[in-house]
């Protein structure tokens, strides 16, 4: 069943009144900010950026040597960006799916989706070991087949529900198949998971600094130098989580774009709304369309609603500005009521955007700098939740200079091609977005743009 991105006056209603931001983060649990650098200080590791990535890379560090100083610099607030405004879904995979990761590193697929469940436990542990209130939940995942080609692609996978298991799991008209991996994906409350790991670095002797944003690092003999608004950082090692923002490392600043996800948040829903819809194991929910939609309930049983539309502003921008998107907000909620009829009148509470950074292969790569001082993660493409912790660990690896499994795989050791620099980068991610709804519409067709990129190595396949 095709979705119509025709929004409805039912959707127009059912947005009236809602608040235009993230309801993880507007949350009276978000911790008072920390004071930011003021003159000149100095560590053994320096950690940039205060989402997952630096908060898993502070964490570890200290859980590996104890005695590690350990300074973390984050430009606003920890979580404030991308770890406090995504669906919650943490993910086993490293490769964002097993499809991707054989088209880019075939060789090492099934050791990646070894480590990625390993991982995936290991975040789970931390979580039990700390006692960290996050809404922990180890779900799985429920992948939909929402046209009939898709229904081939499914069947004969582990975990393949045709139409009326899938339906007996949750009740939508636009569901014509499925697979639930049992044991691949947690849900979370992502903001609680920021603060929890916060928290726990703080008790462990990670010093932070917020509101102090990284204007230039430069390295010599006496170590690597963060210049900040404060003041100056110096360190043996630095370890860059900056993500979606523009790295500190110039080499890298064409390998990653800045694309705008959006994402709805329901009312809570009473029993017989529920009751209407199933969902008793409460799975993660995604479709297989190109332009796909994630879904979830929450703790609370509200339905977070996201994806679809990916935009990409000209001249890689970032700007708040962008956080909010009418337009996409009401095809979201058609889509929604398209996807959940027996739920109409249930009006959204939360409107919300932001930021991810992506590359051309769509999962993370690695970088060093400074004679291995430097290291530096980027492109997580939707997976950061889970696969920050793995990053984290690489990041460690690639600062302690000596070989292990994770830094001689394939994927530590590759980087993807970088986009081109504008107009080039528009151009190029207009004609794919287009080329891609096309697919959507022909039976999952991919054409000769498509065709050309698979052919290239980049991954543009959802």
């Amino acid at each position: 069943m095709p979705f119509h991105p025709v929004p409805s006056a039912a959707a127009e209603a059912a947005l009236a009144g809602a608040r235009p931001v993230s309801p993880w983060l507007d949350d009276p649990r978000r911790p008072a900010p920390l004071p930011p650098l003021r003159g000149a200080a100095r560590a053994d590791l320096a950690v940039v950026g205060g989402g997952y990535t630096g908060l898993w890379t502070a964490l570890r560090a200290k859980e590996r040597d104890p005695g590690r100083d350990v300074l973390l610099v984050e430009g606003a607030s920890t979580g404030w960006a991308a770890s406090g405004r995504n669906g919650g879904f943490v993910s086993a995979s490293l490769t964002h799916g097993r499809s991707n990761g054989e088209r880019h590193l075939p060789r090492e697929v099934d050791r990646l989706d070894e480590l990625g469940m390993e991982n995936l436990d290991g975040i789970g542990a931390t979580a039990a070991r700390y006692g960290w209130d996050c809404a922990w939940e180890r779900t799985g995942s429920l992948t939909l087949a929402t046209e009939p080609h898709q229904v081939e692609e499914l069947r004969g996978e582990a975990g393949f529900l045709d139409a009326a298991a899938v339906q007996a799991e949750v009740r939508s008209p636009t569901y014509l198949a499925g697979v639930w991996n049992r044991d691949d994906t947690a849900l979370v409350n992502p903001a609680h998971l920021v603060w929890e790991l916060r928290r726990t670095c703080l008790e462990l002797g990670v010093r932070i600094v917020e509101g102090t944003p990284v204007r230039r690092l430069s390295s010599d003999a006496a170590g690597v130098r963060l210049r900040t608004d404060g003041g100056v950082v110096t360190a043996a090692a630095v370890a860059l989580g900056t993500n979606v923002f523009p790295s500190l490392l110039k080499r890298y600043r064409l390998h990653t774009v800045p694309v705008y996800d959006y994402v709805l948040m329901t009312e809570p829903l009473s029993a017989e709304q529920r009751r209407s819809v199933g969902w008793a194991n409460r799975q993660g929910l995604d479709d297989m369309n190109n332009q796909f939609h994630y879904y979830r309930l929450t703790a609370d049983d509200r339905v977070l609603f996201g994806g679809y539309d990916a935009i990409y502003h000209y001249g890689r921008s970032l700007s708040a500005a962008h956080d909010q998107r009418a337009e996409s907000f009401r095809t979201l909620a058609a889509h929604f009521g398209q996807t959940f009829p027996q739920l109409d009148g249930v009006r959204f509470t939360h409107a919300w955007g932001g930021a991810i950074d992506t590359c051309t292969r769509f999962f993370p790569f690695f970088g060093t700098a400074a004679k291995g001082r430097v290291a530096s993660v980027a492109g997580f493409t939707g997976l950061g939740v889970g696969m920050t912790r793995f990053a984290a660990d690489v990041l460690l690896d690639l600062l302690g200079g000596e070989a292990t499994e994770r830094t001689e795989l394939e994927l530590v050791r590759s980087t993807p091609l970088p986009f081109p620099p504008e107009p080039l980068a528009w151009a190029g991610i207009t004609l794919t977005t287009k080329a891609l709804v096309r697919a959507d519409r022909r039976q999952g067709r991919r054409g000769p743009w498509l065709a050309a990129l698979d052919a290239a190595g980049v991954g543009f396949d959802s």
